[in-house]
């Protein structure tokens, strides 16, 4: 018999850091354009020339896109999945037969083997036909077994996995809990050792695919005992193994196809080939794999922004108001630019981070989550200003305006379906503080036993000693630069020039980093704390690299003679745009409410103001906040579908 299932961990703030930061990639192998920027320094050379597919992966990505698009066309119908709440059967067949499950699989295993880039495209593309859709195939291979497997598998279980993920068989991946979310640490499902075996006990909740999946990467906590390390281990999990029930199919304000669910696992035996990774790893093989799964959320923003785009321009171009197209009036007409120029620089963002990913001369993991934390606030906006464009018909739903006779627009629709994007795969909240930790990485590297508590007199002594040697060399660099120099960047001056932009960039980012290190001398070991301030200059420096990226694929565009003056023209318009927020992001980096609306929080959890609560009814029904996820078997009917 195998012992019972360890009760759920009880952890300090402290400790909780203390797994994050060890589950975190810890060196810089390669060199990182937005790592780089956040210290102050520019390098441009990192990302211009932009870097591009060879002529082969583009030609067979080119090939996919074309049979994809037409399968978008006439197999997808979105009306149909938001009216029923499901992907028929037959599209997710459709998909399996033109080889969709495996685009980012490679070939010997039966996979498409397109690269980052174009894997991206296709995400765009089906999320644009459905937003349900492209979650399926992105949780599938983005985050589901082949990322993993690719990363940190043994050949024995690529030759067994990967081949059937390529064309049969859904995955999906199992982190989170009723009670955990991005605190780890507390994981409470466990994956105790039994001869050859693993028995897993736990609840898993939000199991993108979960539904229909027929493979699963579970993240479970294994006890420490002789012969086991011990830690949060990844397993690949057979979903129709004994023990597994699909409790509950989850329903959402969007992505209504979606088939995300609660799973319970109870005495599921796993063998210890499926363990992927050593003991102990699941946390750094989940944070590494999401390096660039967390590429295929913004490539769906792309498309939404570009779907916007589309229907902003029709739209407003039929619609008249006081004797003219709504676009001529100045305050639509600057809801326009707006998606316009963004979606642009999204498409900029992802584009370059998807080809640094596939040469792989650069760490992107900055830049990955830069994109996501960047495309998912930004593709919300454009979808709140299209709906605001289209007036009363935003708020409209396609079926009702179709059933009026009107063309049916989702745009309400696309509101919904994008909202999840700021939550998924890392909460924008979430975001802030993973790039900032790697922001102020170096800081923490030659300061960390300084802020430390715990260090004493002697560990704090020396740790000063090696501040004040980097900041000797580091900080006379952040006095002047390139950025000052009125003929830098000459090279992107055609017609429009866009090397005032560059210099802007070059110089803020200069200020940013003094402004961190100013923030570091002030509040030391507090820094972790001042969530406010770190998400502004993380929100800076995603605006810089969005600015940089936007520059450096309009010169891509217009070297190549690919409408290159309308490129410039739309980078000039996000790159005027995005200084303006970054001018009020650093005003508000010192002048903000943070420490009043501290006070405020704690007088509401006390109950200060539950006078200013009267005067309703609340509508919510009964039950526990969070709900119960003790071990043991399941008193449900198993929902599992998988598709075959």
């Amino acid at each position: 018999m195998s012992a019972a299932p360890t009760p759920r961990p009880t952890v300090t703030e402290r400790e909780a850091r203390q797994v994050a930061e060890a589950a975190r990639e810890q060196d810089w192998r390669k060199p990182s354009f937005a790592k780089e920027l956040f210290l102050g320094r520019f390098r441009l050379d990192l990302i211009h020339p932009h870097p591009l597919p060879p002529d082969e992966d583009a030609q067979r990505g080119e090939e996919f896109l074309t049979k994809l698009r037409d399968f978008c066309e006439t197999k997808i119908d979105s009306a149909t999945i938001e009216r029923d709440a499901r992907i028929p059967d037959d599209v997710i067949d459709g998909l399996k037969e033109l080889g969709a499950l495996g685009m980012k699989i490679d070939t010997k295993y039966g996979g498409l083997g397109l690269t980052q880039v174009y894997y991206n495209k296709a995400l765009a593309l089906v999320g644009s036909a459905n937003p349900a859709v492209g979650a399926l195939l992105s949780a599938h291979q983005s985050i589901g077994v082949p990322q993993p497997l690719k990363l940190f598998g043994t050949q024995e279980q690529k030759d067994v996995f990967l081949p059937r993920c390529a064309r049969t068989d859904i995955s999906a991946f199992l982190l989170t809990e009723p009670d955990v979310g991005s605190d780890p640490a507390r994981l409470a499902t466990t994956a105790v050792p039994d001869g050859d075996d693993y028995v897993l006990d736990g609840v898993k909740l939000w199991t993108t695919n979960g539904v229909v999946a027929d493979l699963l990467v579970v993240m479970a906590r294994v006890p420490k005992s002789e012969g086991h390390k011990g830690g949060i281990t990844a397993f690949v999990v057979e979903a129709s193994s004994e023990g597994v029930t699909v409790e509950n199919r989850n329903a959402f304000m969007g992505l209504r196809g979606l088939e995300n669910g609660v799973t319970r696992f109870h005495r599921v035996r796993v063998p210890a080939a499926n363990r992927i990774g050593p003991e102990g790893a699941g946390l750094k093989i989940a944070l590494t794999t999401l390096n660039t799964g967390r590429l295929s959320l913004p490539a769906m923003c792309v498309g939404a922004g570009k779907w916007c785009l589309k229907i902003a321009r029709e739209w407003s171009a039929a619609r008249e108001q006081w004797g003219k197209p709504v676009a001529l009036h100045e305050a639509v007409g600057s809801k326009i630019a707006f998606i316009a120029a963004t979606t642009f620089a999204l498409e900029a963002v992802v584009d370059l981070s998807s080809q640094m990913a596939d040469e792989d001369r650069n760490d992107i993991r900055i830049e990955a989550a830069l994109a996501k934390l960047y495309g998912s606030e930004m593709a919300c906006l454009m979808a709140d200003e299209l709906v605001q464009i289209r007036g009363g018909r935003g708020f409209e739903t396609a079926e009702s305006l179709r059933a009026r006779g009107e063309r049916a627009v989702p745009a309400e629709q696309i509101l919904r379906d994008l909202r999840i994007n700021r939550i998924f795969e890392g909460s924008t909240e979430i975001m802030h503080l993973l790039i900032a930790r790697e922001a102020v990485d170096a800081h923490l590297s030659v300061a960390g036993d300084l802020i430390d508590p715990d260090k004493s007199l002697q560990d704090k002594a020396k740790a000063g000693a090696q501040a004040g040697v980097f900041y000797a060399k580091w900080l006379p660099k952040l006095v002047a630069g390139a950025g000052q120099l009125p003929a830098s960047y000459g090279e992107f001056k055609h017609g429009i020039d866009l090397s005032p932009h560059l210099r802007y960039v070059e110089r803020t980012s200069r200020k940013l980093a003094r402004s961190t290190f100013y923030a570091m001398s002030r509040w030391q070991g507090r820094m972790e704390t001042k969530q406010g301030f770190l998400g502004r200059v993380v929100d800076i420096g995603a605006e810089l690299f969005a600015m940089s990226a936007a520059c450096v694929r309009a010169e891509l565009l217009r070297s190549r003679g690919e409408h290159g003056r309308e490129a410039y023209q739309l980078a000039d318009a996000f790159c005027r745009q995005s200084r303006i927020r970054v001018d009020e992001l650093f005003g508000r980096l010192w002048t903000n409410t943070d420490d009043l609306d501290r006070k405020v929080v704690k007088n509401v959890l006390a109950g200060g103001y539950e006078w200013l609560e009267q005067g309703i009814v609340d509508p919510s029904g009964d039950g526990p906040w969070i709900a119960d996820a003790t071990p043991g078997p399941s008193r449900k009917e198993n929902l599992h579908r998988p598709i075959r």
